[in-house]
């Protein structure tokens, strides 16, 4: 993962996990990076990037991500647990927002993603693989997906969520942009969490907090 150059979901959790948690978190990123140093396999990919793959197929139609599931358990049996956990979520977000429309929605191509590079604290947000969607209408919405089971995604990292997607993605409209909390099958968008004015100094005040946490954890391996 790298903490220096991190996808925003992970520094969301990161950001609001309990002190255990995080703690436990950013010792996994720096055994990841020995390992990679030595030449080493990190920890297997990322389990979330297959139901991801396959939620977007549903929403296009073109999947089952009911079926898709099974498939995924069988292949990944240590997940049996968390697969359904986020089937269920995102498709009781997705089933309302269906009924809501009750129309079809095509994918934007090619589909926007974007970094946000800080000087300081040196380091790198990733907005990547985000779902795209046009809707019979012609609006857009690009929906950023929050996967982690705990902590749940706060009204606060909502918003320094949308922040961040919003600087990452300049040529968007921020009214376009949802984060979604997979497992609790619930999206905010600008409307839900309004800015205040404060999200870059509280984005980059528990970033360079982190990081420094980080760095001090890292003198226990040298």
């Amino acid at each position: 993962m790298s903490l220096e150059k991190i996808h925003l979901r992970k520094l969301l959790q990161i950001f609001y996990a309990p002190n255990n948690k995080r703690i436990s978190i950013l010792r996994a990123d720096i055994r990841q990076e020995i390992s990679k140093g030595t030449g080493l396999s990190g920890d297997g990919g990322d389990f979330h990037t297959a139901f991801w793959s396959g939620a977007k197929r549903h929403a296009l139609g073109a999947a089952d991500l009911r079926a898709l599931t099974e498939v995924y358990i069988e292949r990944s049996p240590q997940r049996k647990r968390l697969y359904p956990l986020l089937r269920d979520g995102f498709l009781l977000w997705w089933d309302e927002k269906r009924r809501w429309r009750n129309e079809p929605f095509e994918a934007i191509l090619p589909s926007p993603h974007g970094r946000l590079t800080f000087e300081e604290p040196a380091a790198t947000v990733k907005v990547e693989n985000l779902l795209s969607l046009e809707g019979g209408d012609h609006s857009n919405r690009l929906i950023y997906p929050y996967f982690s089971e705990e902590p749940r995604l706060s009204a606060e990292a909502a918003r320094l969520g949308l922040w961040l997607m919003s600087e990452a993605l300049p040529h968007r409209a921020i009214e376009e942009m949802r984060v979604l909390d997979v497992i609790r099958g619930a999206s905010f968008g600008i409307a839900d969490v309004p800015f205040q004015g404060d999200e870059q100094n509280l984005f980059l005040r528990r970033y360079g907090q982190i990081l420094n946490e980080w760095h001090a954890l890292w003198k226990e391996y040298d």
